[in-house]
This record gives structure tokens, C-alpha cells and sequence, in this order.
């Protein structure tokens, strides 16, 4: 499986608020261990669930808070870097607050680990031009699909 479609899969899993008109969705269940909006610290609020969203050539990974709240860090999926064989990069051109705040123009990537079974982080962090910074981390035990190579048989 490419890297490019790697991506696509994963970015399919996490939800965005603009998730209706994704093509194409991932919801990922795990641990938020960090959300950062500048000093704010929201990690404690974040819920243990990533929304990755591909629509035309747009991928987004939006983290949430427990009010609601979301983080959505988005990029061309076009442009995605394969760092090492396992280590994906997306990069992040765009951050958006809230589902009715306007996106916020920014520097950054989100990094991911390949999916497969175990540990699988999700890694995102960038700068917006008025010093702002935004990061998030999420981390999920990816599981192999039954009738897959090497998965358990299903129950």
C-alpha cells in the first residue's frame, strides 16, 4: 500500500466540521495527549477522538474538546512527504478554531505513523504569522482488520 493511500485512509478516519461534505472520513479512538491553541493547554478537555477528513485535495486531522470545542489542521494532501518508510508528513498550511471561526493561515505538518497494528501517533503542530502556536497529539492502537494476515479471528 502506498503512503499517498496510507494517507488517505488515515485522513478518512478523523472528522472534521466540515465532515459532511468530506469524501472520505476516519474516525480514530485513542488518547488525546495534547491540544494547544498558544498558551492555552486544552489537552485535558481534548476528547479521545481524531476525525481525519479528505475532501478534493484538502486532508484535515481535528482534534475536540469535551465542550465542543475543535482544532482542525488541514493541508493539500497532494503534497504529502514520506520522511522514513513508517514516518508520513503531512504539510499544514491552515488552522481553523471552532466550526464557525475562518481559517488562520499557518506553517506546520502533521507527522503519522503507518497504520498497522500497535502503537499509531498523530502529531500535529504549526505557526500562524501572529506568533500563534497550535499542536496536537493523538495516539491510537491501531488494530489489523479480521481476515487480515496475521489478525486474530474474529469473535
Amino acid at each position: 500500500m502506498t503512503n499517498s493511500l496510507r494517507l488517505a485512509l488515515l485522513c478518512a478516519l478523523i472528522s472534521l466540521p466540515s465532515a459532511a461534505r468530506a469524501q472520505a472520513a476516519l474516525r480514530l479512538e485513542g488518547t488525546c495527549e495534547k491540544l494547544m491553541i498558544g498558551p492555552q493547554d486544552l489537552s485535558q478537555s481534548c476528547s479521545n477522538v481524531l476525525t481525519n477528513a479528505v475532501s478534493r485535495n484538502r486532508t484535515s486531522f481535528d482534534f475536540t474538546t469535551a465542550d465542543g470545542q475543535t482544532v482542525s489542521f488541514s493541508g493539500n494532501g497532494a503534497q504529502q512527504e514520506a520522511t522514513e518508510e513508517t514516518d508520513p508528513l503531512q504539510p499544514i498550511n491552515v488552522v481553523t478554531i471552532g466550526k464557525d471561526a475562518g481559517p488562520t493561515l499557518a506553517i506546520g505538518a502533521c507527522r503519522f505513523s503507518t497504520l498497522e497494528p500497535g502503537r499509531t501517533a498523530i502529531t500535529c503542530e504549526a505557526n500562524a504569522a501572529d506568533g500563534r502556536a497550535f499542536a496536537g497529539t493523538f495516539v491510537t492502537a491501531a488494530k489489523a482488520a479480521a481476515g487480515a494476515p496475521g489478525a486474530a479471528p474474529a469473535r
